[in-house]
């Protein structure tokens, strides 16, 4: 697979003025498919992880460059996020309750991938949105947890 050919086309699709660069893994060993620096104003792709990640949700590397674009499209939405900034300091504010942080992490991953969606329109709605599904679980999951405990507190 040509993956700096989808970085280009992506880059050049999006106008946006960041670097990409590829690596085989994330440093300690969690299974990141992609990874957006605010501050370096670049993104990482973990090539061996975006394969795992193919692998564990299809079951085959058949759509293995569907999901880097995918998955490059969502980080490239982290990097088009003009509310990027306000969320991560909501996050880091000590005074937002727990359940606020839960509903402001979903944002920010929800941002990113309505970003995607509209990015790369070629990709089928059904691949994508099993792609979505999977990323936001944990994220829903919280929320629907921190809303819970804070219904019966």
């Amino acid at each position: 697979m040509k993956w700096n050919q989808v970085v280009d086309r992506l880059l050049q699709r999006s106008g946006l003025d960041i670097t990409v660069g590829l690596e085989p893994r994330f440093g300690d060993g969690r299974l990141i498919g992609g990874k957006y620096g605010m501050n370096s104003k670049s993104v990482t792709m973990y090539t061996e992880v975006i394969q795992e990640q193919c692998l564990q949700m299809f079951g085959t590397l058949e759509r293995e460059e569907d999901y880097f674009t995918v998955v490059l499209a969502h980080e490239l939405g982290h990097a088009a996020d003009a509310e990027l900034q306000r969320l991560c300091e909501e996050l880091e504010d000590a005074s937002v309750s727990g359940e606020r942080r839960t509903r402001v992490a979903l944002q920010i991953e929800e941002n990113a991938w309505n970003y995607a969606l509209a990015l790369v329109p070629e990709v089928d709605a059904a691949f994508f949105s099993t792609v979505i599904d999977e990323s936001l679980l944990a994220y829903r999951m919280q929320v629907e947890e921190a809303a819970a405990a804070a219904y019966t507190a």
